[in-house]
């Protein structure tokens, strides 16, 4: 007697095209790892800790040379991003170097690289496993996991065998968190706190 294994046909992967579609619609998609996947409307916490890193990173989003300082990227939020591997991310937060690209990101999806890359934590396995695998393979140098939970700031540089913790810091800690380390942060500010 033999026993017949079945084997299960591989799962058809979502074309850009059908995730297109899905945004016209309205709805608050991802394409991941060839899945569309629904985006939670943010909670109080995650919006706030958005905010908050907004407002801690504004030095940075003037033009270089500008006389009230830093400058030298342009900073997004929920940009949506399509990586060499055909994933669609939309970070909470980009950026791109300013002397790197002339102008701002355009279009839709946007198929520049960042140079940064933020989440906010909300989905562990997505944004602790799946986005860095695809930020690692397009070479994206910074990745940012924020636990608003928590209260942990976590920010990754890029090297050749994955990406390195460069910094853990929780609030009340003071910090130079690259690649904006041009200034301290207070770390509790990124959550929103008082």
């Amino acid at each position: 007697m033999s026993i017949m294994s079945a084997t299960i046909p591989p799962k058809k992967r979502a074309t850009v095209d059908e995730f297109l579609a899905r945004v016209a619609n309205h709805d608050r998609v991802e394409l991941v790892d060839g899945e569309i996947v629904e985006q939670a409307i943010s909670g109080a916490a995650h919006s706030l800790a958005m905010a908050a890193v907004t407002d801690t990173l504004h030095p940075f989003r003037r033009k270089p040379g500008d006389p009230r300082g830093l400058g030298g990227w342009w900073l997004c939020i929920d940009l949506g991003i399509q990586y060499p591997n055909g994933d669609i991310y939309a970070h909470d937060l980009s950026g791109f170097r300013r002397d790197q690209h002339a102008g701002p990101p355009e279009g839709f999806p946007v198929e520049l690289r960042p140079d940064w890359a933020c989440e906010v934590l909300s989905h562990d396995k997505r944004d602790l496993v799946v986005k860095p695998r695809t930020l690692h393979a397009a070479r994206v140098p910074h990745y940012w996991v924020i636990d608003h939970v928590q209260k942990l700031l976590f920010v990754h540089r890029w090297s050749p065998d994955g990406y390195v913790v460069a910094l853990r810091a929780s609030a009340g800690d003071t910090a130079r968190a690259e690649p904006f380390d041009a200034i301290e942060i207070q770390v509790s500010d990124l959550f929103g706190d008082d």
